[in-house]
Parts: C-alpha cells; structure tokens; sequence
C-alpha cells in the first residue's frame, strides 16, 4: 500500500473532533477511529469488529490489547523504519499499556504524524523527541488484504 495514500486519507481527517470509539470523518473520532477510517478509505470494510473499549485500554488488567490488535491486521517494523503511511504505537507512560495510535506523516529531521488527541481532535504534530521517546512499536499497513 502506497504511503502516500495513506497520509492523504488521513490528512483528510484533520479537524475531525475527538469522540472516544467514533470513527466517523468530519463528526468524531479517537486515535484508533483515525485508524480504523483510513483503513476503510483505502481498502472498504474493516478487518474486524472492534469491541467496546475503555479510554484506560485494558491498563488495569496489563493487557496489550491494541499492540494484539495492530499485529493481527498490520505489518510489524522496526520504529526507527517508519516512513510516511506507517502507523505508531505509542505508550504513553512508563509501565502503562501502549493505547495510542497515530499515523506517521513525515519523515526525517521534521518528522510529523497525525493523530485524534483528546481534546484536540485530529491534529497533525511534530513528531518531537517527547512523542518520539513514547513510541513503541511501528506497523506498516498491509499490500493487500485476504
């Protein structure tokens, strides 16, 4: 899948307001919506079902739930590949469960990605050395789908 698709499918989501478990362009959308929206743009119907979900993603439990998630339908790479269209994990504190997601949109010295941040909705930011150091894992999305 071209990278640069993606980033245009997720650019077309800036502005989109957060709404935890919405995935809807222009109305609501969280971190995974962002995802799960670009994925239907670029490849239809989504993978999976997505269950309901607390905003804590299972932390109390300690359970990778959107790390298990992303390696069932995205393809694993190391973080310090990501080029643009890739998704990152990012773990948002130290011993916390990884529960955010966003889109790389940029590489190199102003490396950006967008994101649904709460509060601020779907935004594009540098992806500065604080963003930078929460980044866990890196996932490419699929050439094709079964």
């Amino acid at each position: 899948m071209s990278g640069a698709r993606i980033v245009v499918a997720a650019r077309d989501w800036i502005g989109t307001p957060y709404v935890h478990q919405s995935a809807v362009r222009a109305a609501g959308c969280d971190c995974l919506g962002l995802v799960r929206g670009v994925w239907r743009e670029v490849y239809g119907q989504e993978p999976e079902a997505v269950p309901a979900y607390s905003m804590d993603w299972s932390e109390p439990q300690g359970e990778e739930r959107l790390w298990d998630a992303a390696l069932r339908h995205l393809r694993p790479k190391e973080p310090a590949q990501a080029v643009a269209g890739d998704v990152l994990l990012f773990r948002m504190r130290q011993g916390a469960v990884a529960k955010h997601l966003g889109i790389m949109s940029h590489e190199g010295s102003d490396a950006r990605f967008i994101h649904a941040y709460s509060r601020h909705g779907v935004v594009e930011n540098a992806l500065s050395a604080p963003w930078r150091c929460r980044v866990v894992a890196c996932f490419e999305f699929p050439e094709e789908i079964l």
